[in-house]
């Protein structure tokens, strides 16, 4: 039986066939190359990195690489690029986010205000005047002559010492205008003009004056003109009831302990009064705490002329010698002048310190002080006899 076809002829389809099969793969591996010779121009490779230009950092160089390695890796085999997987370049959206602040930056500004007021609650400031048994000024002591007790315990931590003669003066003068007073409510006014002209200095001292029967009425505010003084005496009239108490509060809350202070000074209350209160609103001893809140010290002049000391003259003395002042009861008209004048004598005779407390608490309580001469002994000291420490902090 012959074959069907002969060798040659077989030989001669194989190698048709074999062409035919290596065509056909050479057009098959030039289509899948066709498109990917397209990628450069496709949004997911150009158009995404070309929105990132406007970053802060210089993008146009690294478009380039960007699109290059997309289709050198694609040619090569490997998985094509998606549109996430080009736009997300962590490594280039960072440096443009600024840092978030750290705790310890927010927390600095709270800070400060909590320094100053620990710097300045942990110091007491005190004006005294020393004398001996003939009520002459002592005033050559030094620091080493007296000593101090704070809520009884000794001070040891004295900052400052200085006999103060001429220490600028913050003076309130309080007139009782009450009908009371009516009997010698003149004499009394000019003594008062008198006194306010020999201890204001002009450019150093300042006064103010309050009358107050039912309640205080300031007739002339700080100033150092004698003659703006002299006329808010003047315009005092008496009559109505006493609010004595009220009087002195106003005057150390409202003006004494909100004028400005930009050194050591001596704040001092004058007050002319028979010291019957009868109108007040505040008591005596609130009116003694504002005092030595104020750091003021209240000399008094009593107006009472019936040769003996009444209920009034005792409320006197207690104002004063708990503030560190003295109580004079002229009881002749002419002794009103010479009051005055041991009160300005005192002011130009005293000493003034500052020390530290020991383990000074902001509780708000009250702290008695104690100072006592050392050398020479059996001298008399006098000043406020406590102060009251800083109140808690409120939140």
């Amino acid at each position: 039986m012959k074959p069907w076809m002969s060798p040659r002829t077989l030989c001669r389809w194989s190698c048709l066939l074999f062409l035919l099969l290596l065509a056909g793969f050479a057009v098959a591996q030039s289509g899948a190359q066709t498109p990917q010779a397209d990628l450069p121009s496709a949004p997911s490779a150009v158009a995404m990195p070309k929105k990132q230009a406007p970053a802060p950092q210089a993008t146009v160089p690294s478009v380039a690489p960007t699109a290059a390695p997309s289709a050198s890796s694609t040619a090569s085999g490997s998985s094509q690029p998606t549109p996430a997987q080009s736009p997300a370049e962590p490594a280039d959206e960072k440096p443009v986010i600024p840092p978030p602040p750290r705790a310890s930056d927010l927390q600095a500004p709270e800070e400060d205000p909590a320094a100053v007021i620990r710097t300045t609650v942990n110091e007491v400031n005190l004006v005294f005047t020393v004398t001996d048994k003939h009520g002459r000024f002592i005033k050559d002591l030094k620091q080493e002559d007296v000593q101090i007790q704070d809520n009884s315990r000794p001070v040891t931590q004295i900052r400052s010492f200085s006999s103060q003669t001429d220490l600028p003066l913050q003076v309130a003068l309080l007139v009782d205008a009450s009908n009371s007073v009516r009997d010698r409510f003149k004499f009394e006014q000019e003594a008062a003009i008198e006194f306010l002209n020999q201890i204001i200095r002009p450019n150093y001292d300042k006064a103010f004056v309050v009358g107050f029967d039912a309640t205080p009425e300031v007739t002339q505010d700080f100033t150092d003109s004698s003659e703006a003084l002299a006329k808010g005496v003047r315009s005092l009239r008496p009559g109505g009831g006493t609010a004595m108490y009220d009087a002195i509060y106003f005057a150390c809350r409202d003006k004494l302990l909100k004028a400005q202070r930009t050194g050591p000074l001596r704040r001092a209350v004058i007050l002319l009064s028979d010291g019957d209160d009868n109108l007040s609103h505040v008591s005596r001893e609130e009116a003694i705490e504002m005092a030595e809140r104020a750091e003021v010290i209240v000399y008094s002049i009593s107006t009472n002329v019936s040769g003996n000391k009444g209920k009034g003259d005792k409320v006197l003395e207690r104002i004063s010698e708990a503030t560190g002042g003295r109580a004079f009861f002229p009881f002749k008209v002419q002794d009103v002048a010479d009051a005055f004048t041991e009160i300005q004598d005192e002011l130009r005779s005293q000493y003034a310190l500052s020390y530290r407390p020991p383990e000074l608490r902001a509780d708000g309580s009250y702290h008695p002080i104690q100072i006592t001469a050392l050398n020479p002994k059996n001298l008399r000291v006098r000043s406020r006899r406590g102060y009251y420490a800083p109140s808690p902090k409120k939140h």
